[in-house]
């Protein structure tokens, strides 16, 4: 009740936005000055009521294309500086720096209002929200218990039960697998090679996909994003949510200007506009997600920072190894 009401109390505010979008008339497009085009890989519960907001606050028209993180990094990357989007809207922030020689550095205005652990000291992205990793069981086939870490997915007695997204096209899956190789020991490779053997070759092709395969049975464990997880333990699903006892990250995805963007000025617009109060008390209340800045409260049904054990997860190593994690992975899962 509490979301739904949330919800409400958004879109009713698209009332007291600009009525119609600005220099178009009926069936006109609006000029270069009132446009932004947008890459997202949110899915879109999450970037809809966004992207619908911030029209209606500005009258500028929104372009939408929608992906998997992965490729649409290779997409920019093909683009070679010169993009057909202006700012791309989602993804962890390791997978945003290794590209970064696409991106064009932009101070957020609301800058000062980021939690100083998710402020990007370039200035190369800006943080939307901030997203624990966590592992997944479902209560039926698991006793309380019974997973407790990283440390469990590394037990033959799951080989073939854990549900994974691919890490090569799913920026949160290579965030939590990234995660644990970096929790676990100092030897991640050797980790890594024997997680991908208890996967038994299976793995799922969407992020998406994870909690629906532990919550059907077909798979035991999972590792997700704690708002995905919450969002299905708020509907009273049979899942349970494990914060791992190694500790775990809480990498932000974020928002980019990209380099030789058309209209780089609404895209800046865009970006203030995601980490305004208004935008992220939404994030807060009806995405389960926590907020970046200093001035909005995490959701009252998580537990708060204190009860998380956060691991001192080097984003720079994870960007810098993608290229090698790529190779070692496809050698891992080989027959």
């Amino acid at each position: 009740m509490r979301v739904r009401l949330a919800v409400l109390l958004f879109f009713m505010a698209l009332l007291t936005g600009c009525a119609g979008r600005a220099g178009a008339g009926p069936g006109l497009a609006p000029g270069r000055e009132n446009r932004l085009s947008v890459y997202t890989s949110h899915k879109e519960e999450v970037y809809a009521p966004i992207i619908k907001e911030f029209e209606e606050r500005t009258g500028i028209w929104v372009q939408l294309v929608t992906g998997g993180t992965t490729d649409l990094l290779e997409r920019i990357s093909g683009e070679s500086g010169s993009p057909s989007a202006d700012v791309l809207f989602g993804g962890g922030v390791e997978s945003l720096s290794a590209y970064r020689e696409f991106f064009e550095p932009y101070r957020c205005a609301h800058y000062a209002d980021i939690k100083t652990e998710f402020r990007s000291e370039e200035d190369l992205w800006t943080a939307f929200s901030a997203l624990p990793v966590v592992i997944i069981y479902n209560t039926k086939l698991v006793p309380q218990g019974g997973v407790t870490g990283w440390g469990d997915l590394l037990n033959p007695a799951w080989k073939g039960r854990i549900a994974l997204a691919d890490p090569l096209v799913s920026a949160s899956s290579y965030t939590g697998v990234m995660t644990m190789l970096q929790s676990l020991s100092d030897s991640p490779w050797e980790t890594l090679d024997t997680f991908a053997a208890n996967l038994g070759g299976s793995i799922l092709s969407d992020s998406g996909d994870v909690v629906p395969a532990v919550l059907s049975g077909s798979k035991s464990l999972g590792i997700t994003l704690e708002e995905t997880a919450a969002r299905y333990v708020s509907q009273g699903a049979d899942i349970a949510i494990v914060y791992p006892g190694e500790g775990t990250s809480a990498v932000p995805d974020g928002c980019a200007l990209l380099k030789g963007a058309r209209n780089p000025e609404t895209a800046k617009l865009f970006i203030d506009f995601v980490l305004s109060k208004e935008a992220q008390e939404h994030v807060v209340t009806a995405m389960y997600r926590r907020s970046v800045r200093e001035d909005v409260e995490d959701p009252s049904d998580l537990i708060s920072w204190d009860g998380i054990i956060l691991s001192s997860y080097d984003l720079d190593w994870a960007a810098g190894e993608k290229p090698a994690f790529a190779g070692r992975w496809l050698e891992a899962l080989a027959p």
